[in-house]
């Protein structure tokens, strides 16, 4: 079948109907069961995910319920120094700050290990450790979920502009990704940072001050979009040279309605496979940056920030950086597990294409 030289415009059902017609006119049966839900149903078997998305659920769970831990449970302000506070164990008024075990100065009170005020022990501000990681995590898993989605949003605009359009607009986008592929992670993070945080940010009535949780998450979101950006224009090269967009482009088809169509579908699962990894990678690089005091900044407190309170108390009281150090662990495993599992699911190899 020859398709038209100048075809006149669709609805978007004869488009559809023209285009099944023309493309694929016996499609097996595993591609009418439909390409998601295939992929859900090698999700839901494979257990690793299953574990994973369960222990991601409960950290999740964990960190909403940080209010109701301090304020039911703990019965604490986790941000507010408590240097004079007390506890009282086994009928006992015990001082939350001690005499250290070298006759110098004072340390925190070491975890009570019940489910109660101070049971991971207390900071070198009083202040207790299991409240505060709960609400860290609240913001770590926010800022990298945050980023994340910008990464994600603006990776997606610039790949498949510059592979669907090509041309002039291909070379000036991969110029611009290119300076800052070239720029080491970290490196571009804290000098944006640093900046940022000094000066904070000023575009006519918009106003960004050093604490608000708005500048890490805009920060860590723009310095990873080309690693994310240069994948997802490989694949719309790719796309834009299938059998299916050729015959969308023959038959009269717009930009707006192919990209809608055609390329966004298929690099959805691209997409879905990044998200979990990239917030993996986001919430490391969040915590990296707040260990250095350039990232979250205080009043607010994440994970990062929690291990640089707990620095000075590596000796004595080591948990106050071990236990957000092991939460960071268990959130960026179960992420990477579950990134793995919707690759192997989503496989844009293994997506029967229409021939």
């Amino acid at each position: 079948m020859t398709p038209p030289d100048h075809a006149p415009p669709l609805s978007d059902a004869d488009y559809e109907a023209v285009l099944r017609a023309w493309t694929a006119p016996d499609l097996p049966s595993a591609a009418a069961q439909g390409y998601w839900a295939q992929g859900l149903a090698k999700l839901r078997r494979n257990r690793a995910a299953m574990v994973a998305m369960a222990t991601l659920l409960i950290v999740l769970v964990a960190c909403l319920a940080a209010p109701l831990y301090a304020n039911l449970i703990a019965h604490t302000d986790p941000f507010k120094s408590n240097l004079n506070g007390t506890i009282i164990i086994a009928g006992k008024s015990v001082s939350v700050m001690q005499t250290a075990s070298n006759g110098f100065g004072v340390d925190p009170i070491g975890p009570t290990w019940r489910f109660g005020p101070y049971m991971l022990g207390a900071d070198g501000q009083g202040r207790d450790v299991a409240a505060r990681l709960l609400y860290g995590g609240r913001v770590s898993l926010l800022v990298g979920a945050s980023s994340t989605a910008i990464c994600l949003v603006l990776a997606s605009l610039f790949g498949i502009t510059a592979g669907f359009y090509g041309g002039v607009i291909d070379r000036v986008i991969s110029i611009v990704l290119d300076i800052l592929w070239a720029f080491p992670i970290y490196l571009l993070a804290i000098s944006l940072s640093v900046i940022l945080i000094n000066a904070g940010f000023h575009l006519g009535p918009i106003v960004i001050t050093s604490d608000d949780l708005i500048m890490p998450i805009a920060i860590i979101g723009i310095v990873y979009v080309p690693y994310v950006a240069r994948p997802i224009r490989a694949r719309v090269l790719t796309l834009r040279r299938s059998d299916f967009v050729t015959a969308s482009i023959a038959l009269g088809a717009s930009d707006p309605r192919i990209l809608r169509r055609d390329i966004l579908p298929n690099v959805a699962s691209t997409l879905i496979v990044f998200a979990p990894i990239m917030t993996a990678l986001n919430i490391i690089t969040e915590a990296s940056l707040s260990f250095l005091g350039i990232g979250v900044q205080p009043p607010s407190a994440s994970w990062g920030t929690i291990i640089r309170d707990g620095e000075q108390l590596l000796y004595t009281r080591p948990l106050v950086s071990i236990a957000p150090g092991l939460a960071i662990v268990i959130t960026v495993v179960a992420l990477n597990i579950l990134g793995d599992a919707l690759r192997d699911a989503l496989d844009p190899h293994a997506k029967l294409t229409l021939k």
